[in-house]
């Protein structure tokens, strides 16, 4: 992989981002730039400066394609416009357009990213947005654009070039599949799996769910993947794949960096009242209605915010946070990450994606005192007229109930589903305030010295 050299300095930037290629038949966004970096280095010689960035997006779009991820391509060198007839071509040829892929795709050429692009990515993360919002950034900011029937993946490939991820972020490395292998079955080693998660914890993460005893990091559809190691530096999850030692001949990888396991798309909290079906989100609030179980072993229950607002909360079982939801107790104080969804009663509620309790109600309860002769527990007389033992008749006067503090089995903290039911922007338990620091110079040398990016001779490029 070559690294910019002194006589690069002086060019702009090439950002090339897309989004909504594939389809729930097949075909993948990562796959398309794997292949597209490929004949980047190969045909046009362009340095990247950054890794592939695989964006992902608001989760609760009900439009998305199946991981909702855009990919943007950061590169430098010569010959932009005929970069651009490639890429436009491989778009158009590569997507999956027979089977409801609508593409988007957009060349930024600066090396500074406009503040528009910025906020129309942080508003893509836990937003709903048009197309039309996406094209009239576009126009503003000169930026060449090209849709592909309804062109939805506009709003992606604008908001993987406005994501710097200056902040925290996550590696990705993906193997793909040969054509001839497409649509079998993947095997890999479970053993190998489990071996290497242990060996690599915590820098990697979402490899297993211990819980159902099931291996996370391969599809089971019929798209180009093999697999996916998701971790904290690509050093780490592409010596986890080499091990693996997979039988299947690949096609080859490529290591992306990332927003997964970043809960970005869990930072704005707004008011109840204010919000929107399909956002995401996190809100404080107060739970006013004792949890109830409903079929299929869901739990809901209400809360309200600072203002008084009520909305209901969804927890699905396949969460593994019913237990804890059942325990909660009204007055209780909480946060809460969700994504707002729209019911078949048409009722708007937050399907909850971590749980914070903040403070427990403490609840207090009485019980008739004990007879002062036998042991056994007193009944009530009636209003100040005591207590009498039903057994030996003692009556017991001038005594008040016995106030008794409940044990809540219940502890204040974080609570997250079990990685089976992790969206690929979930935050693993462990990066709670281990999140990483963006360093440019550490990256830049990653990129010198890591092998990023392989295509059938599994050589570096």
């Amino acid at each position: 992989m070559n690294i910019l050299n002194h006589k690069d300095h002086d060019k702009k930037i090439l950002h090339i981002g897309f989004d909504d290629t594939d389809s729930t038949n097949g075909r993948c966004t990562t796959h398309l730039a794997y292949l597209l970096a490929d004949i980047l280095i190969k045909k046009f010689k362009v340095n990247f400066i950054d890794f592939p960035l695989l964006i992902r997006l608001n989760p609760n779009i009900p439009l998305k394609t199946r991981g909702n991820g855009a990919v943007c391509l950061r590169i430098k060198g010569k010959e932009y416009e005929k970069i651009k007839e490639e890429t436009i071509h491989f778009i158009e040829n590569y997507s999956d357009l027979e089977n409801g892929a609508n593409p988007g795709l957009a060349f930024y050429e600066k090396n500074v990213i406009s503040n528009d692009l910025i906020s129309l990515s942080r508003n893509a993360m836990d937003m709903v947005l048009s197309r039309q919002i996406a094209e009239k950034i576009a126009r503003k900011n000169n930026i060449k654009y090209y849709l592909f029937k309804k062109g939805y993946g506009l709003v992606g490939a604008l908001a993987a070039i406005g994501c710097t991820l200056n902040k925290d972020h996550t590696y990705e490395t993906i193997a793909y599949r040969k054509k001839v292998n497409i649509g079998t079955t993947r095997k890999i080693d479970e053993y190998k799996v489990k071996k290497l998660n242990d060996e690599s914890f915590p820098f990697t993460f979402n490899n297993i769910d211990f819980r159902k005893n099931r291996i996370l990091i391969a599809p089971h559809g019929p798209d180009p993947v093999f697999c996916g190691i998701r971790g904290e530096d690509p050093i780490t999850t592409s010596l986890f794949f080499k091990n693996l030692q997979i039988d299947e001949e690949l096609d080859g990888h490529m290591i992306f960096r990332s927003n997964q396991g970043t809960n970005l798309h869990l930072t704005n909290e707004r008011r109840l009242s204010k919000i929107l079906p399909f956002t995401s989100g996190i809100i404080n609030c107060q739970v006013i209605t004792k949890p109830i179980i409903i079929q299929g072993g869901h739990i809901i229950f209400y809360v309200k915010d600072y203002f008084n607002d009520i909305l209901p909360v969804a927890v699905y079982e396949p969460t593994r946070l019913t237990k804890v939801a059942a325990l909660l107790e009204i007055d209780d104080k909480i946060e809460i990450g969700y994504g707002a969804h729209i019911k078949s009663n048409n009722v708007k509620t937050l399907n909850l994606e971590y749980l914070l309790i903040k403070e427990l109600k403490e609840i207090i309860y009485f019980k008739n005192p004990k007879c002062e002769k036998c042991g056994k527990k007193t009944k009530s007389e009636g209003k100040n007229k005591g207590f009498q033992c039903p057994l030996c008749k003692n009556k017991i006067k001038n005594v008040s109930k016995i106030a008794i503090k409940k044990n809540r089995d219940l502890k204040c903290g974080l609570y997250i589903p079990d990685p089976i039911a992790h969206r690929h922007l979930t935050k693993p338990l462990y990066r709670y305030n281990n999140e990483k620091k963006y360093n440019k110079k550490y990256i830049s040398d990653l990129l010198k010295n890591t092998r990023w990016i392989s295509k059938n001779s599994g050589g570096l490029i």
